[in-house]
């Protein structure tokens, strides 16, 4: 029985976002979404397949990983893999030898689910923990209140509104509008809606959020209000009407993770419907 490390060609990249579909469900631990690889997307195919690995045994992959910029893989594995202790020993051989081509050198995070055999291993090599990230979900069973504001869904014909917002939110971004029609043309876009909030015709704040199928948690990513227009209530307009999108795109859910030292963004998620759950840290390569 053997476990090998790939790295999907462009058009095998689909196979790792089935994967992650199929391992959203309600009640697993803040993992990795296909939305997360849907909105890397942005930088290309190419790109997006170089930035992917997939572990896989007797040609069924067990884990996801996406090198999310040179400091950061972002990891999940199949749930009935959590427990896996064969394969965490072999992702955490990988991730300790630059030469693997998993990891650059340097010190780089890896962010695993919490409940994840990996935790315990990385913690075992002397992996020490960073930050905290703060999850929260929302449940959307019931139905998901007005949000109070003018909220459009964004295509082609008005993306500059959906740059601008993001380019206004957001201190340090490359997104643009060649880089949103990167995203767009990606396969997880299917399930992906830009809704963009107006006030009296000026777009305030904006969103994209990501489905992963009926039944199935959706994602929140990004999300953020234009600078000049903050304290107004538009971003807990924007969030609210993330969770409607979603729901009508049969998402059991929406979740979102936002640094912990973020207290700004926590409470508008809150104020939009979200509650918090436990803090989660990523671990990196001392």
């Amino acid at each position: 029985m053997t476990t090998s490390l790939e790295r999907p060609r462009p058009h095998e990249t689909p196979a790792a976002l089935t994967a992650l579909r199929d391992w959203q469900h309600d009640g697993a631990v803040m993992q990795l979404h296909p939305g997360d690889l849907g909105w890397y997307h942005r930088f290309g195919a190419d790109t997006a397949a170089d930035a992917t690995r997939t572990w896989s045994r007797d040609g069924r992959i067990l884990a996801v990983g996406l090198l999310d910029g040179p400091d950061l893989l972002r990891l999940t594995t199949a749930p009935d893999a959590r427990d896996d202790r064969a394969l965490a020993e072999r992702i955490a051989d990988d991730l300790a030898d630059p030469d693997r081509g998993v990891l650059p050198a340097g010190r780089v995070n890896v962010e695993a689910p919490a409940d994840a055999a990996l935790q315990d291993v990385l913690a075992e090599r002397g992996w020490p923990t960073d930050d905290p990230w703060t999850p929260l979900r929302r449940d959307l069973t019931d139905p998901v209140e007005d949000p109070g504001v003018h909220i459009e869904t964004v295509g082609p014909d008005r993306v500059q509104d959906r740059v601008d917002i993001h380019v206004a939110s957001f201190d340090q971004t490359t997104f643009t509008v060649e880089r949103w029609h990167a995203m767009a043309a990606g396969a997880a876009y299917a399930d992906a809606r830009c809704l963009v909030a107006y006030d009296g015709g000026v777009p305030v704040a904006g969103v994209t959020v990501w489905s992963a199928g009926p039944g199935r948690p959706g994602l929140l990513e990004p999300m953020g209000a234009h600078r000049d227009h903050r304290g107004r209530g538009f971003g807990r307009a924007i969030t609210i009407a993330a969770a409607a999108a979603l729901r009508d795109l049969g998402a059991s859910s929406a979740v979102v993770a936002t640094p912990s030292d973020n207290p700004g963004a926590v409470a508008t998620y809150a104020s939009g419907g979200f509650t918090a759950g436990p803090e989660i840290r990523d671990r990196y390569r001392p």
